[in-house]
């Protein structure tokens, strides 16, 4: 029987008490995320696997904290540590799912803070571990208490869809395969994330395409590239005379910008 909201919020009370000094991602994000699934009255060796292996973009395995297939990636981070750069990592993970297996939420979380994407509705809810119980409903997912939408899906996600792929089919066109394009679309979709999130200041990747690109599109892809660049160089190590919109970009750790793509 699924538990009423008023047990789940006693249960992540207790739940927040007894995991308030957690802080170790090496010791702790098994015992914790099983107790975490616990407080919904979930049982989670029935849904979900620790270090589910996937191929990473780089080709080297990576391996997910916990993948529920279809509904919630886990990625855990020792207390204090870049929930930004967990982000990036889960991203670069999808790469290596089947389509079926993509999840709807992403969760990344050091024990204390808790960061919460939708990655259909491309919202963020950010809480911490003392707030769990007045965010419960967060995770209704889990129990299946789904968002009733009465209509079709919303017109502006099923044109951003379509946009993607026809950009994938005409990337495809003009010869641009295989990894290469895999990488590349990997990274737009991490940067359209990256804006409606703390990563990018609000509205930053569209008004840099708006103020920056030619209207006709011709420059499109060289100042992509260069947005790549600069992601992909720490803030101190980027040239003086760097335009100053792209300059406060910030720098993204990790790999997912490092390799040189075709351009």
């Amino acid at each position: 029987m699924t538990l009423s909201w008023n047990e789940i919020k006693e249960r992540a009370i207790r739940f927040s008490k007894e995991w308030a000094d957690t802080a170790n991602e090496e010791a702790d994000a098994k015992p914790f995320l099983d107790a975490f699934f616990d407080v919904f009255g979930i049982t989670r060796k029935k849904i979900g696997t620790f270090e589910h292996r996937v191929k990473k973009l780089s080709d080297a395995d990576g391996y997910i904290d916990l993948l529920w297939k279809g509904t919630i990636l886990v990625e855990m981070k020792s207390r204090g540590k870049n929930l930004d750069k967990a982000f990036q990592q889960a991203i670069d993970y999808t790469h290596g799912l089947k389509q079926n297996e993509l999840p709807k939420y992403i969760l990344v979380c050091d024990f204390n803070v808790f960061r919460l994407y939708d990655t259909e509705e491309q919202k963020t809810t950010e809480f911490k571990l003392a707030d769990l119980y007045g965010n419960v409903q967060s995770f209704g997912y889990l129990l299946g208490y789904q968002k009733k939408v009465y209509k079709e899906q919303d017109p502006a996600n099923i044109k951003a869809a379509e946009l993607m792929g026809k950009l994938h089919d005409r990337l495809e066109e003009i010869g641009y395969v295989g990894h290469p394009l895999e990488v590349y679309l990997v990274r737009l979709l991490f940067c359209l994330f990256a804006e409606d999130t703390t990563i990018f200041n609000k509205q930053q990747l569209q008004d840099y395409i708006e103020q920056r690109t030619a209207e006709d599109g011709s420059d499109l892809a060289a100042r992509i590239q260069e947005l790549f660049q600069v992601l992909n160089t720490p803030v101190d190590k980027r040239f003086k005379n760097l335009d100053e919109q792209l300059n406060d970009f910030p720098y993204v750790n990790g790999k997912l910008f490092e390799e040189v793509l075709p351009s």
